[in-house]
């Protein structure tokens, strides 16, 4: 496959604005408001990207995947993004305040499964506070918070304490009971179901971490399979989901400015599913 300035992904992330961008509906639906005194939403920017970023600067960036597909590709992107800068878990906080910030009131969240905005400033382990919502579960492959895995913000979202608690470390996959807190995610004993406006989010941020660790780093091999119940194996699921997710829900201005957000401030690597979405399905 070639990689060219014409890839539709690229050209529409290319002509998205990082420096101002709406509020998005799929970034989030905001259904309670921010603490007492935020700005109000009309007034307000979302947090800069260093510039916008252009079609060209993604092709060079990946320039050593072009061509290739399955696991030559998969192999050649590794490559790549394993070239980071790393952040500290206490560090993660403040990360996130910049990188999932409201874009419609720069005092605020959006919390990822429940896609409420909140306060930057209620993050902690109260039962309405926000915490670090490790996307692919940190027991699936026993990395915990450690510096690499367990802190990279490709993975790492805003969630209410009592979601992130339901969600536990299950895998995803569709189907369950409504989830409180979380309009439009299900959940049953093995699985989670995250609501339809970040279904391709869940996807891009666990296909990044397949391809990211490979077993170097002194981490586990994490790898995507078809299975439920994975419990702490290096693995999780559904990939047959996660494609299907990947094209329901591909990346918004959100995703895309978050993206760009981690590359140039935090740890200088992307996620290659974000910019180029159709690679899922060449690899898996």
């Amino acid at each position: 496959m070639r990689i060219s300035r014409l890839t539709p992904w690229a050209a529409g992330f290319a002509a998205a604005s990082l420096l101002l961008l709406p509020a998005s509906a799929t970034a989030g639906q905001r259904t309670a408001a921010g603490a007492p005194g935020d700005a109000p939403a009309s007034s307000v920017q979302a947090a800069p990207a260093s510039a916008a970023v252009s079609a060209s600067a993604i092709d060079t960036y990946y320039a050593a995947a072009e061509g290739k597909t399955g696991a030559a590709l998969k192999t050649a992107l590794h490559n790549i993004i394993k070239t980071q800068s790393k952040v500290t878990y206490d560090g993660v906080w403040n990360a996130l305040k910049v990188t999932d910030q409201d874009p419609a009131n720069p005092n605020n969240v959006i919390l990822v499964y429940s896609g409420r905005s909140q306060s930057k400033s209620t993050n902690g382990g109260g039962v309405n506070d926000w915490n670090r919502e490790h996307v692919w579960a940190k027991s699936h492959g026993d990395f915990g918070t450690a510096t690499g895995p367990g802190t990279d913000l490709h993975h790492l979202r805003p969630e209410d304490v009592t979601v992130n608690s339901t969600r536990g470390n299950k895998d995803f996959d569709k189907g369950g009971s409504p989830v409180a807190e979380a309009p439009g995610s299900f959940t049953d004993s093995d699985s989670f179901e995250p609501r339809d406006a970040v279904k391709g989010d869940v996807a891009r941020m666990l296909l990044y971490m397949a391809v990211r660790y490979d077993g170097g780093d002194g981490f586990a091999d994490l790898e995507v399979n078809d299975k439920v119940n994975n419990g702490s194996a290096p693995a999780i699921g559904r990939i047959s989901v996660l494609k299907q997710w990947n094209l329901q829900d591909p990346p918004d201005a959100f995703e895309q400015r978050r993206n760009q957000v981690i590359f140039d401030t935090y740890q200088h690597n992307r996620n290659p599913f974000i910019d180029h979405p159709e690679w899922v399905n060449s690899i898996w």
